[in-house]
């Protein structure tokens, strides 16, 4: 039997909403710009006994401008953030879903936690009113397959319907999935990322028992600071984002944009703590290293790696060390940026975000900045894009996603030609 032919895969459209803006164009300024979406928390009260009072929270936002009545009745809010960056990716692709084979567009989108917010909403009215007050849309709402589910009822994507739910990794496994589907010719389209709402009372205090969390409640928009020598844990953020992503012959045949191609990617896991990485970055290296050898790529092509980079102490030290061991004396060479500075981190949502910003900085030959990077820490002697985007040809780029449970994802990003 002759080897199956993988198909290659384009990024043909991008959607997103952050804490720097409600679409692409606004959150990506906001990134080039060096701008901080961090500020106190509004979603809800707290007082002094609260350790940690600052989040990335997307604000001044109305979700009946773009989603039905009855979407947003049945919805969570991280279900409707999927559904809002979903929409900008679909217009931006310029596919008509609405013609042809419903069964070969498909959807991945995934999130760390899902509907939390209904979760503690309902608990609560179990709690004070009882069983038979709780909302028939209970289930519906929380399961972290929402976001996906209702997407493609949105766009009646009857092919791959997904949802991955690897904490901070799954914006990276759903783009993942959706090149595995799309290359092995199961899918010609799907919307693919993913979208987080865990700004919320349970989620914050968890974060901030595990001593996960900033504590700079004093000036929020300098708290995520990764790679620096004063950083003191992450910025727990909302957002959502999905890229339009399909196969080269669907996108030529219909002549649509290509923002640029996804190469490969490379999965690991760390099989060891369930919440801090190796100290060496092991699982983080045989990730980026699988992901360069599925792209057919030596190590000396990367420009630009988008960094998992969360401001904690233990996961940008084991980053930096992947690097480094990985990619030897180009390390030094390549430039590496964090733009959890600018969002916070947004969990489920970050491989899609921080995929947007490097399709971007390979569209437009940029790369944005680590922002509050005041003072390297010990080792730290690599590029890391320090407070000013810096434009420079991307021809090959890397984003790192890794989550708890030991999840490792980097997807290899190139800059398309035919």
């Amino acid at each position: 039997m002759a080897a199956q032919q993988h198909r290659r895969v384009v990024v043909t459209g991008l959607g997103a909403i952050s804490n720097l803006g409600h679409d692409v164009p606004s959150t990506w300024s906001g990134l080039l710009e060096g701008r901080s979406g961090i500020g106190p928390i509004t979603a809800f009260e707290q007082d002094e006994r609260w350790v940690t009072t600052i989040a990335g929270e997307v604000k001044d936002w109305d979700p009946a401008t773009k989603l039905d009545r009855g979407e947003i009745k049945k919805t969570d809010r991280f279900a409707q953030l999927a559904l809002w960056a979903a929409i900008e990716a679909m217009e931006s692709s310029g596919f008509n879903w609405e013609e042809g084979d419903p069964y070969r567009n498909g959807v991945v989108i995934g999130s760390g936690v899902g509907g939390i917010q209904t979760i503690e909403h309902y608990d609560g009215v179990l709690r004070e009113k009882g069983p038979r007050r709780l909302s028939p849309f209970t289930v519906p709402k929380l399961m972290v397959n929402a976001g996906a589910g209702n997407v493609s009822i949105r766009f009646n994507l009857r092919g791959v319907n997904a949802s991955p739910a690897t904490a901070c990794a799954t914006g990276g496994h759903a783009l993942a999935e959706a090149y595995m589907f799309i290359a092995t010719n199961q899918a010609d389209f799907i919307l693919a990322g993913g979208a987080e709402a865990a700004v919320s009372p349970v989620c914050v205090s968890s974060f901030s028992a595990m001593k996960a969390l900033s504590t700079r409640n004093d000036e929020p928009t300098l708290a995520s600071r990764p790679f620096d020598a004063n950083r003191d844990g992450f910025v727990l953020a909302e957002g959502g984002a999905v890229l339009a992503v399909e196969s080269l012959e669907h996108a030529l045949a219909r002549g649509a944009t290509i923002y640029a191609e996804i190469l490969g990617f490379g999965i690991s896991g760390d099989a060891g703590h369930i919440a801090a990485p190796d100290a060496e970055g092991l699982g983080a290296k045989a990730a980026m290293a699988a992901a360069l050898r599925h792209a057919q790529l030596d190590p000396t092509a990367v420009d630009y790696i988008n960094a998992h980079g969360t401001s904690t102490p233990l996961g940008d030290a084991a980053e930096v060390a992947a690097v480094k061991g990985l990619f030897g004396d180009h390390a030094y060479k390549l430039a590496m940026s964090s733009t959890k500075s600018c969002t916070g981190h947004t969990l489920g949502a970050a491989g899609g975000i921080e995929s947007i910003a490097v399709v971007k900085g390979i569209a437009e030959g940029v790369m944005p900045p680590t922002i509050n990077l005041d003072e390297s820490d010990e080792g730290f002697d690599l590029n890391f894009v320090a407070n000013e985007p810096q434009e420079k040809a991307i021809n090959v780029a890397l984003n790192n996603s890794f989550g708890f449970g030991g999840h490792n994802v980097s997807l290899a990003f190139g800059a398309f030609s035919e």
